[in-house]
C-alpha cells in the first residue's frame, strides 16, 4: 500500500493560534472582555446644578451692587439731597489692587484700613477659599468667570468645538497672568504703609471705584476694540481671559497649591474613557494623573460630574489625614465651605463695623462730579 508523502506544515497550522482565526466580531469581543468592567454610579451627580446656582446668585448680586452704585453716583452728580442713597461698599470687590494694597497695610501695621476696607475683606475671603477649597472663587463665584464660561459654551454650540492652542503657544501665554501678578505685587510691595495710607486717602484713591465706573461709562475706541477682541477670543478658546490674562486668578492659583483638597482618580475604578479630560475647562490631563495638583484647577468639579464610574474620580482630602470615607467630599460640602467662608468673613466685617469706609458724604459730593479731573498725585 502506497504511503502518503509527508508535508512540512508551518507551525501555525500544526498548533492553530485562535486569534488568527477569530472573526472581526469575535476579535472585538475578545478585546472588549479585556477592558475594565464599568460599575456605574449609583447616585446621580448634582454638582453642576449646585455650582450654577452659586454662579447666578453671585452674578445677580454683582448686577444689583453695580446698579445701586451707578444710581448713587448719578444722585451725587445731579445734586440730590444727602442721605437719598448710600454707597454700596460691596463694589470694592472690583478693586483688587486696592484690596492688595490694604492687605499689605494690614500686615505691616496690624491695623485695618479705613478707606476701601471691604476690598480687603473680600480679598481675604477669596484667598481663604483658595487655601482651603482650591480656586473655588473662579469657578463658583467670579462674575467674569461665569460670563466667560457661558461665552465659550456658546462658541462651542456655534462652531461645534472650542479651539485649543498648541502647547508651544499655550504655555507662554499662560505665563502672562503670572507676569501681570508679579508686576502688581512688586509695585505694592515697594510701597510703605505710610505711602499706601496717603494714596488711599488722596482724592484719587478715595474715588477709585467711581473712576472705574466712568471708564466703562465713557468707553474709548481703543478700550472697546480690546474688549471686543477679548469677547471673540473667549468665544473661540475656553476661558481665554481666565486662562491667560487674569492676575487675580494667578494669585488664587498660587494660594490653591496649599489647599488640602485635590481631585483624585482611582486607577482600579477608572475605565480610561477620558471623559474627565475632555470636560476639564483648564485642559488638564485628568485621565492620566492620580492627583490633580495644578494651579490651573478651579475646583469646578466638571470632571467628577461626567465620570460614569463609581468611585473613579472624587474631590478628596489627602489619605494621610485619615478622614472617613477616604477623605472623599461631596459637592454640597464644597458649596457649604464657600458659603461659610464668604458669609462668615463679610458678616464679621459688617457686624464689627469694619465694612464701610470713613470717607464723609460731603467729600464724595465734592469729588464725584469731577472724578475724571482728579489726579493721582493730589493729596
Amino acid at each position: 500500500m502506497a504511503t502518503q508523502p509527508q508535508v512540512n506544515r508551518p507551525y501555525s497550522d500544526a498548533v492553530p493560534d485562535p486569534l488568527v482565526h477569530l472573526s472581526a466580531d469575535a476579535t472585538y469581543a475578545h478585546i472588549s472582555a479585556l477592558r475594565k468592567k464599568l460599575v456605574r454610579r449609583e447616585v446621580p451627580d448634582h454638582s453642576q446644578r449646585v455650582r450654577r446656582s452659586f454662579q447666578f446668585t453671585f452674578l445677580l448680586l454683582n448686577v444689583w451692587l453695580g446698579a445701586v452704585f451707578y444710581f448713587w453716583v448719578r444722585h451725587i452728580e445731579n445734586g440730590t439731597p444727602a442721605r437719598a442713597m448710600s454707597r454700596p461698599a460691596g463694589v470694592e470687590g472690583w478693586l483688587p489692587i486696592a484690596g492688595l494694597m490694604n492687605l499689605k497695610y494690614w500686615i505691616s501695621t496690624g491695623h485695618l484700613p479705613t478707606t476701601h476696607p471691604s476690598a480687603l475683606f473680600l480679598l481675604v475671603s477669596f484667598l481663604a477659599m483658595a487655601f482651603l477649597l482650591r480656586k473655588a472663587f473662579c469657578s463658583w463665584l467670579c462674575p467674569v468667570g461665569t460670563l466667560s464660561e457661558y461665552v465659550w459654551r456658546a462658541g462651542r454650540k456655534m462652531f461645534r468645538e472650542n479651539f485649543q492652542l498648541p502647547r508651544w503657544l499655550d504655555l507662554p501665554l499662560r505665563s502672562l497672568k503670572y507676569a501681570l501678578l508679579a508686576f502688581f505685587i512688586f509695585a505694592v510691595s515697594n510701597m510703605s504703609a505710610a505711602a499706601i495710607e496717603q494714596f488711599m486717602r488722596s482724592p484719587y484713591g478715595a474715588i477709585a471705584d467711581v473712576r472705574m465706573l466712568n471708564f466703562f461709562r465713557d468707553l474709548g475706541e481703543t478700550a472697546a476694540v480690546v474688549l471686543a477682541a477679548l469677547a471673540v477670543a473667549s468665544l473661540l478658546v475656553q476661558n481665554f481671559w481666565c486662562r491667560y490674562l487674569c492676575p487675580y486668578g494667578a494669585l488664587l492659583g498660587i494660594a490653591s497649591l496649599f489647599s488640602p483638597l485635590r481631585i483624585r482618580r482611582s486607577e482600579p475604578a477608572c475605565i480610561d474613557c477620558a471623559k474627565c479630560a475632555k470636560a476639564c475647562p483648564s485642559a488638564l490631563p485628568v485621565d492620566k494623573l492620580i492627583t490633580i495638583q495644578s494651579a490651573e484647577c478651579t475646583g469646578c468639579l466638571e470632571c467628577v460630574a461626567v465620570c460614569p464610574a463609581e468611585g473613579a474620580l472624587q474631590l478628596a482630602l489627602p489619605r494621610w489625614m485619615r478622614t472617613p470615607n477616604e477623605g472623599r467630599l461631596p459637592a454640597w460640602a464644597m458649596a457649604a465651605g464657600i458659603a461659610v467662608l464668604f458669609l462668615g468673613i463679610v458678616g464679621y466685617a459688617k457686624t464689627a463695623g469694619y465694612w464701610n469706609g470713613d470717607v464723609p458724604d460731603h467729600v464724595y459730593r465734592q469729588l464725584v462730579p469731577h472724578a475724571d479731573e482728579v489726579n493721582h498725585l493730589l493729596n
